[in-house]
């Protein structure tokens, strides 16, 4: 973030570095070289070259911007520099060679985290995150000439990057990672699986998902190799840039307002009804959803309740994008009912802000959520959440305290917390008491950026 996001990774990615040199870690992010990142970054040659799986590529440096974190990009514009997104074509499918240009990602990695590595700085620890750097974790391990820990962070264990065994030798790997405790994955290689195994240790982002992705429910096949390893699993939950989500500060929004200043909130659902051609109406409970269009977040129920909804007179926004039938769901239902449910497909950041500062209810109804951001925001700008009994939105929402949780992934479940939201919506007074609880919790990354640092710490004494 602000560069290239396709989830809650982009801000972690910004934030969690500068939380961290803040307590004076000396920090080093390493970032692929994608179209936005060069266009975005300032960047010099190191007139380092590597060679890699993916061919010779250029080490690149500059500062993340809004902070001093150094940056190292990866130059291979044959990689890297394409339209579409970072995963996938403007057609939206995966990139036929992302095995490689992963793999040379985490290379490259290794390579600056070995004693030999060409820079004059040597690292203690490698934090790696999710499956796209997940190699490096064997390549390190392998490596004679190593004496850095991994830390591999899980933010989605669904997503475990397998391929082919014929990618071996492509992707240097030797024979012998073939193999049940390595690489070898139900006869596929997983770059997640190769981080899991070979790590020193592994965190997640919020306590309740360390405890779930233990379970068969919930680890996706890695529970085994999850539980062996549950000493060395720490749950962090996330925090946010306060930076970039405060309500009194927000450039984003319609009218800036703060704890003290809650009244001045409701300029903003006017501005959200009038932008999104909403019945504008003070009285109307306005609740929405920004998110993935996806499996896991659970927005075929809420969409299965809409027309109920909009009968009982609540209003529905929807920003987001994904499964193509999901998108033309909630689009026919904006057709439907033109006064009450506006859908906008796709992704806008201006909008996000928007909606977080104008709701007066924020949905999650997610299947599985190993933290979730949105939930956190929304509490920020006393946006009350209704949220699933899950990962860390079980962690960071108190039920009709800071928001409202339900346990089954089911329609009459969330139907059920909506009622209740609503109901208690009606007496104003008992509702700025959450909204003011919600508002009142500190989510700084600089509490979640100490935990982090007790791990590298662990590990180095």
């Amino acid at each position: 973030h602000p560069f290239v996001k396709t989830g809650g990774l982009a801000d972690i990615s910004s934030a969690l570095p500068a939380a961290l040199q803040r307590l004076d870690v000396d920090i080093r992010l390493l970032l692929p070289g994608y179209s936005q990142i060069l266009a975005g970054i300032a960047l010099t040659s190191t007139h380092i070259y590597l060679e890699t799986p993916g061919g010779s590529v250029t080490l690149l440096e500059g500062v993340l911007p809004s902070s001093e974190v150094p940056v190292y990009v990866v130059g291979a514009d044959h990689l890297y520099a394409r339209p579409g997104g970072p995963y996938q074509n403007p057609s939206g499918h995966d990139w036929s060679d992302n095995a490689v240009r992963f793999a040379t990602l985490s290379k490259v990695a290794a390579i600056l985290g070995e004693t030999s590595s060409p820079l004059d700085w040597k690292p203690d620890i490698v934090h790696v995150n999710d499956w796209q750097s997940g190699l490096t974790a064997w390549y390190l391990a392998s490596s004679a000439v190593s004496s850095a820990k991994v830390v591999m962070t899980i933010h989605n264990l669904a997503y475990q990057g397998c391929y082919s065994r014929d990618m071996m030798a492509k992707l240097w790997l030797p024979p012998h990672a073939w193999h049940h405790e390595s690489v070898e994955y139900y006869g596929q290689i997983s770059f997640l699986k190769a981080g899991l195994a070979h790590s020193s240790a592994i965190t997640t982002v919020s306590p309740t998902y360390a405890k779930e992705i233990q379970s068969e429910q919930y680890g996706f096949g890695m529970d085994g190799l999850l539980r062996h390893r549950s000493d060395e699993i720490t749950g962090i939950m996330n925090g946010i840039d306060q930076n970039i989500w405060d309500p009194a500060s927000d450039p984003h929004i319609a009218g800036q307002y703060s704890l003290q200043t809650l009244d001045k909130k409701s300029v903003n659902k006017t501005y959200l009804q009038e932008r999104l051609g909403l019945r504008e109406d003070q009285d109307a409970f306005l609740i929405g959803v920004v998110s993935r269009m996806a499996d896991q977040k659970g927005l075929d129920l809420f969409a299965e309740l809409i027309p109920t909804l909009v009968e009982e007179g609540i209003q529905v926004a929807v920003l987001g994008s994904g499964d193509r039938w999901l998108e033309q769901r909630f689009q026919s239902f904006a057709a439907q009912f033109p006064d009450s449910v506006a859908t906008y497909i796709g992704y806008d950041e201006k909008l996000a802000h928007q909606m977080e500062a104008g709701l007066d209810a924020f949905i999650m109804p997610s299947r599985y959520e190993p933290c979730g951001l949105n939930q956190l925001y929304s509490m920020v700008y006393g946006t009350i959440p209704i949220v699933r009994n899950t990962g860390g939105l079980a962690d960071s929402v108190i039920d009709e305290s800071t928001g409202f949780v339900f346990d089954e992934a089911t329609k009459e479940s969330l139907s059920r917390a909506i009622k209740r939201a609503h109901l208690l919506f009606e007496d104003q007074a008992r509702w700025q008491s959450i909204q003011k609880h919600a508002m009142d919790i500190n989510w700084s990354w600089h509490i979640s950026a100490r935990s982090y640092l007790e791990v590298y710490q662990r590990l180095l004494h």
